[in-house]
């Protein structure tokens, strides 16, 4: 596995993809206060591209926000609803074309309540991955190499679980539900960030 370091954007060459797995690590899971620390990227070719944000400045980094906003490639998230989400509060812009392996878990793997990325690597891939970095200071001028190590590994493995689940969503005739929940995600991710809504289709 390779890692290629960079500070507040990408390399123009690195966007130009089809898809790309994404995560994001952060000071803590509230959007209105916890900030965007570092965007993880992997192409499907066991490389992985690490954006840092030493300082919250987000306005330097137009290769990222044009990889979001293209919708000729696919972004492959975890949990993809937050990360849509804190992307949307740095940046102003909210992705296009998005994948959860979270959300196809669900819908595909229906005897099980074991959906976190850990569980996924191990069921599907037969990997174990290390999550003990995932509650480290992520807000630091320098990461340490461990913490790099563990983003790097976050978005290894997401182009290999999304094949497989897609080949049990297609076999269980959901892939057409799962997408449409996909499409969704974005406009989630912006009723998340306006604050003041709930559950809108709650009673």
């Amino acid at each position: 596995m390779q890692t290629y370091l960079y500070t507040y954007d990408l390399p123009s060459d690195v966007v130009d993809v089809k898809s790309v797995a994404m995560d994001t690590e952060t000071t803590g899971l509230c959007l209105h206060r916890d900030r965007l620390c570092l965007i993880q990227f992997n192409c499907g070719d066991g490389v992985s591209h690490l954006v840092h944000f030493p300082e919250p400045i987000y306005d330097r980094s137009p290769n990222v926000c044009g990889l979001l906003t293209n919708g000729h490639v696919q972004k492959i998230f975890h949990y993809a609803r937050f990360d849509v989400g804190v992307l949307g509060v740095a940046f102003g812009v909210f992705a296009k074309n998005v994948y959860c392996t979270k959300v196809a878990s669900k819908l595909a793997r229906t005897f099980t309540d074991q959906h976190s990325l850990k569980a996924l690597c191990r069921d599907l891939l037969g990997v174990d991955i290390s999550k003990n970095e995932q509650q480290s200071y992520w807000g630091a001028s320098t990461l340490t190499p461990e913490q790099l190590k563990y983003a790097s590994v976050d978005v290894l493995y997401l182009h290999e679980l999304k094949k497989i689940l897609d080949s049990i969503l297609i076999r269980e005739g959901r892939f057409d539900l799962a997408q449409g929940c996909f499409d969704f995600i974005p406009l989630v991710a912006q009723l998340d960030v306006s604050g003041g809504w709930h559950d809108i289709f709650d009673h």
